[in-house]
């Protein structure tokens, strides 16, 4: 548990104070701003704080990062080269290695390793993030929450994506050890049963850095960007500031247009305006306060088992399986409505009498491949079934079975969350109570924000079935299923 411990020793950390020496030593220009907690809120940690007035019409960024500070890809590669000891490690991991994420984490890694001050083998280059990841905090994201915190999500979208991200580090964590084990410095080092220093929990720390503080820069890719990761986010109108790429590759802060401040005023910027309360809470920790809505939540479905299609189904797919709910932001639409987006769900609501087939065929190189087709007509993209749909006669037909597929699957979704209600509310909570008040605090908030979101789009199906059953076609297809069950009945 090296980082864990190295925070609680001390040699793993280091105070805000000393970032501006930092930053100075690494040629980082800082201009008119300072980082550190605000007056009053030091329990929020430290952000970007403007240390005199500032104005859009000063063209001079409140940051210059050069390109070589900021850690992305194929700065890891590039150190890889000098660097003995991350190089064998980012060979041995291969093909898993090659992502910007995982690259990245095992740099962070390398660098809180490094650090360590009573390893028998000395390991790494120094360099100037071996410094910088001593600035990071801690991060409560809901992958370091208790069994008990996280039984306050029952019903939220945010139950199922941590537990399944939590299996995912799992599963990378083992891959880290399986794949380094047989180098001889990792051995003694990370995997020695009695003096091995890694453990699970620090794969959580250098995921959670990654997860909290990447950032997409032009050009260059997700990226952790030191100075500018310690901004905090705010949407819309409250953003203060962007970050962008300068001709010379460095990354930069700039003030947005019409943007003045005062002394004291702190410097934000956005994460991303539309991600959804789940999004936010599940990479930040947080969601913030002036949030009304969840905005956006995914829900799974499943292919039922009596459906003959089923695995064949399912070997086409190549889309989520599911559906999101969202905010609607058509220009007609009122306020408070909703829409559902779903590639997935076309799959479900059409089968073999409607005109979906599956055919086994075989490659230009001697291959089979299962391919899809619609009224005859081969579908090169799965995905696009709904394109097809709409050509046909019962468009409408197929849009109600989805309409009214999701709705039940939101139905499910609010009792989940209502059955849960009074348990979350009567939680014991605060010191010694195995839930954190900020937890719980989180979690409800998440609850509630969910819950509207849900409703309000249930309502908005029920309208939207209404109208769909009215549809000359549907009509049509209706009497003649009563006609059928007529005519069986009778038989």
């Amino acid at each position: 548990m090296i980082i864990k411990r190295g925070r609680a020793e001390g040699w793993l950390r280091l105070p805000v104070s000393a970032l501006k020496p930092w930053a100075d030593l690494h040629d980082i220009t800082l201009s008119g701003i300072t980082v550190g907690p605000i007056p009053g809120f030091e329990q929020r940690g430290s952000t970007v704080i403007a240390d005199r007035v500032l104005s859009a019409r000063n063209t001079e960024p409140l940051m210059i990062i050069p390109r070589d500070l900021v850690l992305s890809q194929e700065a890891v590669r590039v150190h890889a080269k000098s660097d003995q000891h991350l190089r064998e490690v980012l060979d041995a991991l291969a093909e898993f290695g090659r992502t910007s994420r995982i690259s990245i984490l095992v740099f962070l890694l390398m660098q809180a390793t490094s650090n360590c001050p009573d390893l028998k083998t000395k390991i790494g280059l120094h360099n100037p993030f071996k410094e910088y990841i001593k600035f990071l905090p801690e991060e409560l994201l809901p992958t370091f929450w208790t069994e008990s915190e996280r039984e306050l999500l029952i019903g939220t979208t945010l139950k199922p994506a941590v537990e399944a991200k939590i299996r995912s580090l799992h599963r990378e964590f083992e891959q880290l050890r399986s794949a380094t084990e047989s180098l001889k410095w990792c051995e003694e080092i990370w995997w020695d049963e009695e003096d091995g220093n890694l453990s699970f929990d620090d794969w959580l720390q250098v995921d959670a850095m990654y997860r909290s503080r990447a950032l997409e820069f032009p050009g260059i890719g997700d990226s952790m960007v030191p100075c500018v990761d310690m901004a905090n986010h705010a949407s819309g109108e409250a953003t203060a500031a962007l970050y962008e790429t300068d001709s010379d590759g460095n990354a930069v802060l700039l003030l947005r247009d019409d943007k003045e401040l005062g002394k004291g005023d702190e410097i934000t910027i956005t994460y991303g305006d539309k991600k959804g309360a789940c999004e936010m809470l599940f990479s930040y920790g947080f969601i913030e306060d002036s949030m009304a809505s969840a905005r956006e939540l995914f829900l799974d479905l499943d292919i039922p088992d009596d459906d003959p299609l089923k695995r064949a189904k399912l070997h086409v797919n190549n889309s989520a399986p599911g559906f999101r709910v969202f905010d609607s932001d058509d220009a007609g639409a009122t306020a408070g409505s909703t829409s559902w987006q779903s590639d997935f769900v076309w799959l479900l609501v059409v089968n073999e009498e409607d005109g979906l087939e599956f055919e086994v065929a075989q490659t230009t190189d001697g291959g089979r491949e299962l391919r899809v087709y619609w009224s005859g007509s081969a579908l090169e993209e799965p995905e696009k079934l709904a394109h097809a749909l709409k050509a046909h006669p019962m468009w409408d037909v197929f849009r109600l079975r989805a309409v009214a597929l999701i709705q039940d699957r939101i139905e499910g979704q609010l009792r989940l969350l209502y059955g849960a209600e009074d348990e979350v509310q009567a939680a014991p909570r605060g010191e010694g109570a195995g839930i954190r008040g900020r937890v719980w605090s989180l979690a409800t908030s998440l609850r509630t924000l969910e819950r509207d979101l849900l409703e309000r789009a249930y309502g908005n199906l029920e309208e939207e079935k209404e109208k769909l059953i009215e549809t000359e076609s549907v009509q049509q297809y209706l009497q003649a299923m009563a006609q059928q069950d007529h005519e069986e009945d009778f038989t």
